[in-house]
């Protein structure tokens, strides 16, 4: 029985060493994304049986419905230029062809630098998160009027 724990204890020191870089980038993400206001995630979706590739966009707390897949981002997150290109997502996604079903299918981080690391695991359908932005307004640009120069006077 001692050895079993020890083999479970040095699993779990290696998942620790796995993972641990994934959160330090993610507390750096979280207090540098303080100010900013992230509000739209782009994620890229895979019928793994048609082989179609679609792009999923929605806002943070909005339902993306594709298929029987119901899946609401809470929060999403992307590094600052000066960083490691980043983009992390807190997702939840439940599976509408199963009722039997309780909870959601997923609920929990994704990165988009290592999709494997958190991933949704379904039989047909793959979600991964490629971009995090802030939506803006189009703003108009205000007309411009072009005025002549006075004329220039030559002086001898």
């Amino acid at each position: 029985m001692l050895v079993c724990q020890n083999h479970f204890q040095i699993a779990l020191e290696s998942q620790a060493v796995r993972i641990g870089p994934y959160v330090i980038a993610l507390l750096l993400m979280l207090s540098s994304a303080a100010n900013a206001n992230e509000n739209k995630l782009v994620l890229e979706g895979l019928n793994k049986t048609t082989g179609r590739v679609l792009q999923l966009e929605g806002g943070m707390g909005a339902t993306i419905v594709w298929g029987p897949l119901k899946i609401r981002p809470s929060r999403c997150i992307k590094a600052p230029p000066e960083q490691l290109p980043e983009n992390a997502a807190f997702l939840e996604v439940w599976d509408t062809s199963q009722p039997s079903k309780q909870g959601p299918l997923f609920r929990g981080w994704m990165f988009s630098s290592s999709p494997s690391l958190s991933s949704l695991e379904h039989p047909i359908y793959d979600i991964i998160v490629l971009d995090c932005y802030v939506s803006s307004e189009p703003q108009l640009q205000p007309e411009v009027e072009i005025e002549s120069l006075p004329p220039v006077e030559v002086i001898e």
